[in-house]
């Protein structure tokens, strides 16, 4: 016993000498996961951790503070690094993507050198995907690398056969969804549950710039052999975590739900916990929750990148207003054309209210949400899980189709709704996926058995000494072998 108790205590004060430096995108479905990540290490790990943002990002998260001012939080530092923009645009083309990535290489590269330079030497950086430059700057600096791919296993495992000799028979057959592609170790994928930057029918520069930019991630993975934290568990994607296993070191690091980590007293209060780049509307929507019956409520969110046609606004609004259910819709301003913001100018009501941005988590673990109907990122996918939340799928691009399949196909926890040729979520599906979702047939009530089910198991994987902190102190143990060979 004594001899676990020094070696507990040598690990921890190895841990706290090492020191990650986490680089992310400025986008919140990248700054929240990473930020949990960033938590864990310094709380399970026992590590010293920084969170570099870019300046754009950080002036929205800090917006008292100076722009190239650190802050810290109690738990870890946020530095501010520099694209060249600062703007929090997209790349317009590839001469710019080259401007800003030579830019990021020099702020990221100071920022490594600054942290040295007070005493406080970085000794492994990680990075969210699609961010080549932070390995250049890792291999500048001599330090090891490790990637924080924030989709699914089966996202992981699919990317790398695509870019492992599959991308022919994709691309041969990217105009036929239904036909099946069988790749090592996973169960058979359709074309439809495919990432679409696989499978894109027109010209899309910024699609095209995400996959070349993740084609020079996974060649670097190969090249140096790169550890891969994955923001999922075990039980959740195991067929996938076991298939991508023998080609990289794999760490299941999920799922990154803040309030997973809140101390028992404050499981209901995420608002410290979760970073809101969108300023949250003044309408008291949880009062508003409040007053509705248990599990009666239809919460519709597409994210926070996604925009609306006027015709899509009418469907959805329409659609909504035929469930005869209370719904919350949240759709942000920015995310909607005039003439649909005017659509939505007088339904907040006793049976619908829309929202402008909302606590997502608080939302879902409300007891009067019933169904969530749901773009299919990532992160919302996740939130649901451990809320347990039964989900209306209707994904749009990137890995949504493939989360939708493991809603619908794989976990059994949702349904997918179809668009129409136009890209469009018509009214009689939304109305036809809610009505079953919300029913008492054979099928609705599996599904909910499913959904508990699955939020018992994601907070088994959180568990004391379960799975993910397992997982993070391997990683944490892996990068300090390293730094001692």
């Amino acid at each position: 016993m004594a001899h676990e108790k020094d070696e507990e205590h040598n690990n921890g004060r190895q841990g706290r000498r090492s020191h990650f430096l986490v680089v992310v995108y400025g986008i919140q479905g990248h700054l929240n996961p990473a930020r949990t990540l960033a938590r864990r290490l310094a709380h399970i790990g026992g590590c010293t951790v920084t969170l570099a943002v870019p300046i754009s990002g950080h002036r929205r998260m800090f917006p008292s503070d100076e722009n190239t001012e650190e802050a810290n939080d109690g738990a870890i530092s946020y530095i501010p690094f520099s694209d060249g923009k600062d703007d929090g645009s997209w790349p317009k083309d590839s001469d710019d993507r080259m401007q800003r990535r030579e830019a990021n290489f020099k702020s990221l590269s100071a920022v490594v050198k600054s942290l040295a330079d007070s005493g406080r030497p970085v000794t492994c950086m990680a990075c969210t995907l699609s961010m080549p430059v932070v390995g250049e700057v890792a291999r500048e600096h001599r330090l090891p690398l490790a990637v924080y791919w924030i989709q699914p296993a089966t996202s992981l495992a699919t990317y790398y056969h695509y870019f492992h000799g599959h991308d022919k028979l994709i691309v041969q057959h990217a105009t036929d969804p239904t036909y099946e592609v069988t790749l090592p170790g996973l169960h058979p994928l359709r074309i439809c549950d495919m990432p679409t930057f696989f499978t894109q029918k027109t010209h899309n520069e910024l699609s095209e710039m995400i996959l070349q930019a993740l084609h020079e991630l996974f060649e670097q993975m190969d090249q140096e052999k790169l550890m891969v934290l994955v923001n999922t568990f075990d039980a959740l994607e195991d067929v996938a975590l076991k298939a991508i296993q023998p080609y990289m070191d794999v760490f299941a690091v999920g799922p990154a739900v803040p309030s997973l980590d809140a101390p028992q007293q404050h499981k209901n209060t995420t608002e410290a916990q979760i970073i809101h780049l969108f300023k949250q509307d003044d309408k008291n929507y949880i009062e508003w929750l409040n007053a509705q019956p248990e599990n009666s409520v239809v919460y519709l969110s597409f994210g926070s990148l996604i925009t609306y046609t006027k015709q899509q606004v009418e469907e959805i609004l329409h659609g909504l207003q035929a469930c005869g259910q209370p719904y919350l819709w949240s759709v942000r301003k920015e995310g909607r054309s005039e003439e649909a913001d005017f659509c939505l100018g007088e339904v907040n009501g006793s049976k619908g209210m829309v929202v402008e941005w909302c606590d997502q988590l608080q939302v879902l673990s409300h007891r009067s949400v019933g169904c969530f109907v749901t773009h299919c990122g990532w992160n919302s996918t996740l939130e649901a899980i451990v809320s347990g939340v039964p989900m209306v799928a209707v994904p749009s691009w990137s890995d949504q189709p493939m989360n939708a399949y493991l809603i619908e196909q794989q976990w059994c926890v949702g349904i997918r709704a179809e668009r129409d040729a136009e890209g469009v979520l018509r009214r009689k599906e939304l109305v036809g996926c809610v009505e079953l979702l919300m029913g008492d047939s054979e099928k609705s009530v599996q599904i909910r058995a499913n959904v508990n089910n699955l939020k018992e198991i994601a907070q088994e994987a959180v568990a004391t000494d379960g799975p993910l902190e397992r997982s993070v102190h391997s990683f944490v143990k892996r990068v300090q072998d390293l730094g001692n060979s």
